[in-house]
């Protein structure tokens, strides 16, 4: 069964990601599957640790996402949380794109949660 949100992606408002996802929309964003959450960032732009979930995996720049999907799986379903999300960071973005979207999104369907997805700085 899959949830009707299945990945939170937390950015930086009127970062990098922010302006470009705008610009050009993903689908599982425009279908409402992925949501955003913007969030203030510091002075430079960038967010700190998550408030909320526990982080199950970081990656340098969102590209791993898409080409390490067999890892993404495991780190969200094989990670117990207990009542955190499970979070994924990645430390810096310019775009967030749908392969690398999908491969979050179907780990958090097979693990039936809700994942955040971090972008921490701007690449």
């Amino acid at each position: 069964m899959t949830r009707e949100v299945g990945v939170i992606v937390e950015l930086a408002r009127g970062g990098a990601v922010d302006r470009n996802l705008r610009a050009d929309m993903p689908p599982s964003i425009a279908s409402g599957r992925v949501v955003l959450d913007h969030l203030p960032g510091d002075e430079i732009g960038s967010l700190g640790p998550p408030r909320a979930g526990q982080v199950v995996m970081s990656v340098l720049s969102p590209e791993a996402l898409a080409r390490d999907r067999d890892e993404v799986r495991h780190s969200v379903v094989e990670t117990d949380t207990g009542d955190e999300p499970p979070v994924i960071n990645v430390e810096a973005a310019e775009y967030l794109r749908e392969d690398e979207l999908t491969a979050v999104l179907e780990a958090a369907d097979l693990a039936n949660r809700t994942v955040i997805l971090r972008v921490l700085a701007d690449a």
